[in-house]
Parts: structure tokens; sequence; C-alpha cells
């Protein structure tokens, strides 16, 4: 959960106790905020202070707030992602036993209303952050994405031997069901080799329940199916069928491809690969967000004329988005030595 910043708002309070018409002013005209023994706080002290206690933190969000209310209304999507969060949180901390209401009051949160508040406002980030890559995304991309991940759906019927394995077995018991699962499979490309009917087999033989009744068949589509299994199935001629067992997760399948169907064309397909993309380099790159809102800011001229609060901006994004670029190279070198493993 996103603590608040203790100081929200305690800059627009210093503005209004500084143009407020207080009696307690000095002879300088400085208005006073608090007195005590040996002591006098001006409105210009507690602002000062405030600065140098996030305070640029504290400006930025307030711009952010303004700027996201002005570009994007609190639709029935921003509601709905709101109260699904806010339950989450809910049933988290009542699933431990603790108390969510006092949490949200140590998080300086003025109840769940307010707390529903920041969530549609972390929605709306999240848009600003999807529209600024679709914004920044070429026609290249979309393009190459196109050709490499997009093509028509493929009937096929097949045919899945599961190795009898469990987990309290040894090594060289799972070895030897291995090889007994690819066995059977071969015996049976050895039928079909013969002339025997797949439907028929494939009733007879499939360890895959969800399709062993009706023959083996279904419709491979390319990401719903594991990528052994796809591109066994889209190298295969129609009306042919793999002539070695295909070796997956789940087993040795036996494929048999009916037809495959016309690659739709990148105009009907434009949208869908759209989103895909924007949900990939959101994935792949955590700094988009602060490049996001960085833009939004210029998109609103946004002038920040105390210099301590224009240095200190300055420094926290180049901080957030060093911080980003460090976890991306993290990411990438976690998921290489993840395949490499």
């Amino acid at each position: 959960m996103n603590k608040k910043i203790f100081v929200i708002g305690a800059l627009a309070l210093t503005s209004l106790l500084v143009g407020c018409g207080n009696e307690a002013t000095l002879k300088n005209g400085e208005e006073v905020v608090a007195k005590l023994d040996g002591k006098t706080i001006t409105a210009e002290d507690f602002y000062n202070e405030l600065k140098e206690q996030g305070g640029s933190i504290t400006l930025t969000n307030m711009v952010d707030e303004f700027i996201l209310n002005k570009e994007y209304k609190t639709d029935e999507d921003a509601e709905t992602y709101a109260e699904s969060q806010l339950e989450s949180y809910k049933s988290s901390y009542e699933s431990y036993g603790m108390d969510f209401n006092e949490a949200l009051k140590q998080a300086n949160y003025d109840g769940e209303d307010d707390f529903k508040n920041s969530l549609i406002l972390d929605y709306k980030k999240q848009t600003a952050t999807e529209d600024y890559i679709k914004d920044n995304l070429k026609d290249s991309e979309i393009k190459d994405y196109y050709d490499k991940n997009i093509f028509g759906d493929i009937e096929v019927r097949h045919i899945l031997i599961s190795p009898n394995t469990n987990d309290d077995m040894t090594d060289k018991e799972k070895d030897e069901a291995e090889k007994k699962a690819k066995k059977e499979a071969e015996d049976i490309i050895k039928k079909l080799n013969d002339g025997e009917k797949f439907s028929k087999l494939a009733k007879e033989y499939s360890d895959d329940e969800g399709t062993a009744s009706n023959g083996g068949k279904l419709t491979a589509t390319y990401g719903s199916v594991v990528d052994e299994f796809w591109n066994a199935a889209n190298k295969l001629k129609d009306k042919t069928y793999t002539k070695e067992p295909v070796k997956t997760e789940y087993g040795y399948h036996i494929i048999y491809r009916i037809k495959q169907d016309e690659k739709p064309s990148l105009d009907k397909v434009r949208d869908d690969i759209i989103d895909k993309l924007v949900e990939q380099k959101k994935n792949e790159d955590s700094s988009l967000q602060t490049k996001a809102l960085v833009a939004l800011r210029k998109k609103y001229n946004l002038d920040i004329t105390d210099d301590t609060l224009k240095k200190e901006y300055n420094d926290s994004v180049d901080t957030a988005l060093e911080a980003a670029q460090s976890n991306n190279s993290n990411s990438n070198s976690n998921s290489n030595s993840s395949s490499a493993n």
C-alpha cells in the first residue's frame, strides 16, 4: 500500500496562511504561524521547513492529481478498479486478523473513501502510462509483432500419451515411465502408418480427457498451446501427421493437421497487437510511468518557480529513472538466468 506523505496539503495550507490576514504579524509584514517563549515561527519559516521535508514530492502529488483529474474522468472502469482493489486489501488484512481501518489511519488515510480516491488516482496513472506507450509506438513495431506472432488458427487432431509418474518415484522410475510413454506413442504412429484412423486411435489411447471423446480434435491458437505443440502443427502440411512423438510438459503427442485458417489482416488485429505491446512494454520497463507523468506535466507547462523545489523535482525524476533502469537490468538478468537454467 502506498503510504501518504505526511505533508500532503501542507504547502497549500501555507499559501492560505500567507494570505489569510492573520492578526499576528511581524514588523516586516511576515505572518506568524506559531509563537513560544524565545521563538517565533513565521509562514516563511514554515514553508522553508516543509520544502526540506518532502516538499517536491508533495508539490508533484498536487500537480499530478490536478492533471490526471483533468485528463481522465472517474468513470465506471476507474470505480470498479478501485472497489476491487479496496476489497482485496480489506480481505488480505482481515485474513491475518488485522484491523484494516487502523491500518488506514497509520498510513494517514482519512478512512476508506480517502483510500479509494488514491486507488482511483493510481488507475489514472496506469491509464496515462498506457496512453503514453501507445503514443510512442512505431508502426514498424506493430508490423514486426504482426509478422512474428500473428497466425491463422490451426485445426488439428492429437493423441496425448502421458507418462505415469508421481512425486514418490525415483529418477530411474520416472525415466522408465517416460520411455514407456514414448514407446506407446511410437507404436500408435506405426498403427497410423498401417492405415488405422486417427480419430479412432485418439478415442482409444489419448490421455487428453478434453478431446479424446471427439477423436482428439481441437483448434490450436498461437499462444494458447505450448510452443512445442504449435511449432510441430505449424510445420505440418494439411492432412499429414507427425512421424515422431512431440514431447511437451504434458507428455508425448501425435498431431494430425486438418487445416489452417488464413492469417487475419493487420488492420483487423491492429488494436489487439497494440494492447499486447503495451502490456509487454509495461512489464519490461518500469520507468514508463515516470516518463508518462513527466510528459503530462510538460504538456501542462509546469514551471516550478522555487529554485530549491525545482532542483529537488529534477533530482527526484532522475533518481526514479535510474532506479527503474537498475530494476529493468536486474529483471532482464534474472530472466536470462531462468532461461539458461
